[in-house]
Protein backbone atom coordinates (compact mmCIF):
# COMPACT_ATOMS: atom_id res chain seq x y z
CA UNK A 1 0.00 0.00 0.00
CA UNK A 2 1.24 3.48 -0.93
CA UNK A 3 2.28 5.86 1.81
CA UNK A 4 -0.50 8.25 2.91
CA UNK A 5 -0.07 12.01 3.20
CA UNK A 6 -2.77 14.02 4.97
CA UNK A 7 -3.60 17.60 4.01
CA UNK A 8 -5.91 19.72 6.18
CA UNK A 9 -7.44 22.58 4.21
CA UNK A 10 -8.60 22.39 0.60
CA UNK A 11 -7.97 26.03 -0.29
CA UNK A 12 -5.32 27.38 -2.67
CA UNK A 13 -2.35 26.07 -0.69
CA UNK A 14 -3.99 22.87 0.54
CA UNK A 15 -5.17 21.67 -2.85
CA UNK A 16 -1.77 22.58 -4.35
CA UNK A 17 0.03 20.48 -1.71
CA UNK A 18 -2.43 17.61 -2.27
CA UNK A 19 -1.80 17.81 -6.02
CA UNK A 20 2.00 17.61 -5.81
CA UNK A 21 1.81 14.77 -3.28
CA UNK A 22 -0.60 12.75 -5.44
CA UNK A 23 1.51 13.44 -8.51
CA UNK A 24 4.56 12.13 -6.64
CA UNK A 25 2.72 8.84 -6.10
CA UNK A 26 1.40 9.28 -2.56
CA UNK A 27 -2.14 8.43 -1.51
CA UNK A 28 -3.59 11.73 -0.27
CA UNK A 29 -6.40 12.33 2.20
CA UNK A 30 -7.54 15.97 1.95
CA UNK A 31 -9.74 17.15 4.79
CA UNK A 32 -11.80 20.32 5.15
CA UNK A 33 -14.84 21.34 7.19
CA UNK A 34 -17.37 21.16 4.33
CA UNK A 35 -18.01 19.08 1.21
CA UNK A 36 -18.33 22.34 -0.77
CA UNK A 37 -14.76 23.41 0.11
CA UNK A 38 -13.53 19.92 -0.80
CA UNK A 39 -15.37 19.95 -4.13
CA UNK A 40 -13.79 23.30 -5.02
CA UNK A 41 -10.38 21.98 -4.00
CA UNK A 42 -10.67 18.93 -6.27
CA UNK A 43 -11.90 21.13 -9.14
CA UNK A 44 -8.81 23.34 -8.71
CA UNK A 45 -6.55 20.26 -8.88
CA UNK A 46 -8.39 19.11 -12.03
CA UNK A 47 -7.94 22.51 -13.72
CA UNK A 48 -4.26 22.68 -12.80
CA UNK A 49 -3.53 19.18 -14.12
CA UNK A 50 -5.56 19.84 -17.29
CA UNK A 51 -3.21 22.73 -18.12
CA UNK A 52 -0.35 20.22 -18.08
CA UNK A 53 -2.36 17.83 -20.29
CA UNK A 54 -3.05 20.67 -22.75
CA UNK A 55 0.68 21.48 -22.86
CA UNK A 56 1.48 17.77 -23.35
CA UNK A 57 3.43 17.58 -20.09
CA UNK A 58 1.01 14.98 -18.73
CA UNK A 59 -1.08 12.25 -20.36
CA UNK A 60 -4.82 12.17 -19.79
CA UNK A 61 -4.65 8.76 -18.11
CA UNK A 62 -1.88 10.05 -15.81
CA UNK A 63 -4.10 12.97 -14.84
CA UNK A 64 -6.93 10.59 -13.96
CA UNK A 65 -4.54 8.46 -11.89
CA UNK A 66 -3.33 11.53 -9.93
CA UNK A 67 -6.88 12.66 -9.15
CA UNK A 68 -7.74 9.08 -8.22
CA UNK A 69 -5.08 9.19 -5.48
CA UNK A 70 -6.82 12.15 -3.74
CA UNK A 71 -9.51 11.14 -1.27
CA UNK A 72 -11.60 13.82 0.46
CA UNK A 73 -13.21 13.86 3.88
CA UNK A 74 -14.67 16.12 6.55
CA UNK A 75 -13.50 13.75 9.32
CA UNK A 76 -10.12 14.12 11.03
CA UNK A 77 -10.24 10.41 11.89
CA UNK A 78 -9.72 9.59 8.18
CA UNK A 79 -6.12 10.89 8.57
CA UNK A 80 -5.31 8.23 11.17
CA UNK A 81 -2.87 6.25 8.99
CA UNK A 82 -1.02 9.20 7.42
CA UNK A 83 2.76 9.26 7.91
CA UNK A 84 2.72 13.05 7.64
CA UNK A 85 -0.13 15.58 7.89
CA UNK A 86 0.35 19.07 6.43
CA UNK A 87 -1.93 21.75 7.88
CA UNK A 88 -2.94 24.52 5.46
CA UNK A 89 -5.81 26.34 7.18
CA UNK A 90 -6.33 30.03 7.96
CA UNK A 91 -3.38 32.04 9.33
CA UNK A 92 -4.66 32.20 12.91
CA UNK A 93 -2.70 30.93 15.92
CA UNK A 94 -5.66 29.71 17.99
CA UNK A 95 -7.30 27.92 15.05
CA UNK A 96 -4.01 26.16 14.27
CA UNK A 97 -3.32 25.23 17.91
CA UNK A 98 -6.80 23.75 18.26
CA UNK A 99 -6.27 21.73 15.07
CA UNK A 100 -2.84 20.48 16.18
CA UNK A 101 -4.30 19.33 19.51
CA UNK A 102 -6.98 17.40 17.59
CA UNK A 103 -4.48 15.96 15.08
CA UNK A 104 -2.28 14.78 17.96
CA UNK A 105 -5.20 12.64 19.14
CA UNK A 106 -6.36 11.49 15.68
CA UNK A 107 -3.11 10.57 13.91
CA UNK A 108 -0.74 7.69 14.61
CA UNK A 109 1.99 8.44 17.15
CA UNK A 110 4.93 8.30 14.75
CA UNK A 111 3.40 10.73 12.22
CA UNK A 112 4.96 14.11 11.52
CA UNK A 113 2.62 17.09 11.95
CA UNK A 114 3.66 19.90 9.61
CA UNK A 115 2.27 23.42 9.23
CA UNK A 116 2.21 25.44 6.02
CA UNK A 117 2.03 28.62 8.14
CA UNK A 118 3.68 31.69 6.64
CA UNK A 119 4.52 33.38 9.96
CA UNK A 120 3.19 31.60 13.09
CA UNK A 121 5.52 30.00 15.65
CA UNK A 122 6.17 26.29 15.10
CA UNK A 123 7.28 26.09 18.76
CA UNK A 124 3.82 27.28 19.87
CA UNK A 125 2.10 24.73 17.62
CA UNK A 126 4.35 21.95 18.88
CA UNK A 127 3.56 22.89 22.49
CA UNK A 128 -0.15 22.21 21.79
CA UNK A 129 0.72 18.53 21.20
CA UNK A 130 2.36 15.63 23.07
CA UNK A 131 4.81 15.20 20.18
CA UNK A 132 6.59 18.59 19.82
CA UNK A 133 9.63 16.72 18.48
CA UNK A 134 7.52 15.68 15.46
CA UNK A 135 6.07 19.14 14.71
CA UNK A 136 7.72 21.16 11.93
CA UNK A 137 6.98 23.94 9.45
CA UNK A 138 6.63 23.15 5.73
CA UNK A 139 6.04 26.55 4.16
CA UNK A 140 5.20 25.96 0.50
CA UNK A 141 5.16 28.84 -1.97
CA UNK A 142 2.17 29.80 -4.13
CA UNK A 143 1.43 28.36 -6.69
CA UNK A 144 2.54 25.10 -5.07
CA UNK A 145 2.75 22.98 -8.28
CA UNK A 146 5.12 25.56 -9.86
CA UNK A 147 7.29 26.95 -7.06
CA UNK A 148 10.32 24.86 -6.07
CA UNK A 149 10.94 26.11 -2.53
CA UNK A 150 9.72 24.60 0.71
CA UNK A 151 10.90 26.66 3.67
CA UNK A 152 11.35 24.06 6.44
CA UNK A 153 11.12 25.54 9.94
CA UNK A 154 12.37 23.82 13.07
CA UNK A 155 10.62 24.60 16.35
CA UNK A 156 12.73 24.57 19.51
CA UNK A 157 11.79 20.91 20.15
CA UNK A 158 11.82 19.61 16.52
CA UNK A 159 14.10 16.57 16.28
CA UNK A 160 16.84 15.93 13.73
CA UNK A 161 14.90 12.84 12.62
CA UNK A 162 11.78 14.93 11.90
CA UNK A 163 13.87 17.43 9.90
CA UNK A 164 15.43 14.59 7.89
CA UNK A 165 12.04 12.97 7.19
CA UNK A 166 10.57 16.31 6.14
CA UNK A 167 13.48 17.14 3.85
CA UNK A 168 13.14 13.71 2.21
CA UNK A 169 9.40 14.24 1.72
CA UNK A 170 9.95 17.68 0.18
CA UNK A 171 12.54 16.24 -2.22
CA UNK A 172 10.19 13.39 -3.22
CA UNK A 173 7.60 16.08 -4.02
CA UNK A 174 10.14 17.64 -6.39
CA UNK A 175 10.89 20.58 -4.09
CA UNK A 176 14.04 22.10 -2.62
CA UNK A 177 13.94 22.16 1.20
CA UNK A 178 15.81 25.05 2.81
CA UNK A 179 16.00 25.09 6.59
CA UNK A 180 15.52 27.96 8.99
CA UNK A 181 14.85 28.28 12.71
CA UNK A 182 11.60 29.35 14.31
CA UNK A 183 11.31 33.14 14.20
CA UNK A 184 8.35 35.37 13.25
CA UNK A 185 7.88 35.34 9.47
CA UNK A 186 10.85 32.92 9.15
CA UNK A 187 13.09 34.16 6.28
CA UNK A 188 10.69 34.49 3.35
CA UNK A 189 8.11 36.79 4.91
CA UNK A 190 10.50 38.58 7.26
CA UNK A 191 12.21 39.89 4.12
CA UNK A 192 9.24 40.04 1.71
CA UNK A 193 6.52 41.66 3.83
CA UNK A 194 8.44 44.82 4.79
CA UNK A 195 9.10 45.36 1.05
CA UNK A 196 5.40 44.97 0.22
CA UNK A 197 4.46 47.18 3.18
CA UNK A 198 6.93 49.88 2.06
CA UNK A 199 5.41 49.78 -1.45
CA UNK A 200 1.96 50.34 0.11
CA UNK A 201 3.36 53.27 2.13
CA UNK A 202 4.81 54.74 -1.11
CA UNK A 203 1.34 54.51 -2.70
CA UNK A 204 -0.35 55.84 0.48
CA UNK A 205 1.99 58.87 0.60
CA UNK A 206 1.56 59.64 -3.11
CA UNK A 207 5.21 58.94 -3.97
CA UNK A 208 4.12 57.22 -7.21
CA UNK A 209 1.19 55.46 -8.86
CA UNK A 210 0.63 51.73 -8.41
CA UNK A 211 1.82 51.15 -11.99
CA UNK A 212 5.05 53.11 -11.44
CA UNK A 213 5.83 51.42 -8.11
CA UNK A 214 5.37 47.97 -9.65
CA UNK A 215 7.13 48.90 -12.88
CA UNK A 216 10.18 50.28 -11.08
CA UNK A 217 10.57 47.11 -9.02
CA UNK A 218 9.99 44.83 -12.03
CA UNK A 219 12.27 46.60 -14.48
CA UNK A 220 14.81 48.00 -12.03
CA UNK A 221 15.17 45.05 -9.66
CA UNK A 222 14.25 42.29 -12.14
CA UNK A 223 11.36 41.07 -9.98
CA UNK A 224 8.87 38.92 -11.95
CA UNK A 225 5.97 40.96 -10.56
CA UNK A 226 5.74 44.24 -8.69
CA UNK A 227 5.10 44.28 -4.92
CA UNK A 228 1.52 45.59 -5.17
CA UNK A 229 0.61 42.96 -7.80
CA UNK A 230 2.26 40.33 -5.61
CA UNK A 231 0.30 41.51 -2.56
CA UNK A 232 -2.94 41.14 -4.54
CA UNK A 233 -1.84 37.64 -5.58
CA UNK A 234 -1.02 36.58 -2.00
CA UNK A 235 -4.15 38.22 -0.54
CA UNK A 236 -4.09 41.53 1.34
CA UNK A 237 -5.66 39.87 4.39
CA UNK A 238 -2.81 37.34 4.47
CA UNK A 239 -0.21 40.14 4.11
CA UNK A 240 -1.84 42.05 6.97
CA UNK A 241 -1.97 38.95 9.19
CA UNK A 242 1.76 38.28 8.64
CA UNK A 243 2.71 41.92 9.29
CA UNK A 244 0.64 41.86 12.50
CA UNK A 245 2.59 38.78 13.66
CA UNK A 246 5.94 40.40 12.79
CA UNK A 247 4.96 43.65 14.54
CA UNK A 248 3.60 41.94 17.67
CA UNK A 249 6.29 39.28 18.06
CA UNK A 250 9.38 41.34 17.16
CA UNK A 251 8.10 44.62 18.66
CA UNK A 252 9.85 46.72 16.01
CA UNK A 253 7.89 49.67 14.54
CA UNK A 254 9.40 49.00 11.10
CA UNK A 255 6.86 46.15 10.77
CA UNK A 256 3.84 48.40 11.46
CA UNK A 257 1.25 47.68 8.73
CA UNK A 258 0.48 50.64 6.48
CA UNK A 259 -2.94 52.20 7.31
CA UNK A 260 -3.91 51.91 3.63
CA UNK A 261 -3.41 48.13 3.78
CA UNK A 262 -5.67 47.94 6.85
CA UNK A 263 -8.30 50.08 5.10
CA UNK A 264 -8.34 47.87 1.99
CA UNK A 265 -8.75 44.74 4.13
CA UNK A 266 -11.57 46.44 6.10
CA UNK A 267 -13.27 47.22 2.78
CA UNK A 268 -13.02 43.58 1.69
CA UNK A 269 -10.59 44.51 -1.09
CA UNK A 270 -8.37 41.47 -0.61
CA UNK A 271 -6.79 41.23 -4.06
CA UNK A 272 -7.36 38.71 -6.84
CA UNK A 273 -9.61 36.44 -4.79
CA UNK A 274 -12.16 39.21 -4.12
CA UNK A 275 -11.91 40.89 -7.55
CA UNK A 276 -10.27 44.03 -6.20
CA UNK A 277 -7.14 44.97 -4.28
CA UNK A 278 -4.55 47.48 -5.41
CA UNK A 279 -5.79 46.55 -8.91
CA UNK A 280 -9.19 45.52 -10.27
CA UNK A 281 -9.67 41.96 -11.57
Amino acid sequence: MAEIIGVVGAGTMGNGIAQVAARAGYEVVMRDISDEFLRRGVEAIDRSLQRDVDKERLKDEEKRAVIGRVRTTTELGELAEASCVVEAITENLEAKRELFRALDEAVRKDAVLASNTSSISITKLGAATRRPDKVIGMHFMNPVPVMKLVEVIRGIATSDETWARTRELAERLGKTALECNDSPGFVSNRVLMPMINEAVFALHEGVATRESIDGIMRLGMNHPMGPLTLADFIGLDVCLAILNVLHAELGDPKYRPCPLLRKYVDAGWLGRKSGRGFYEY
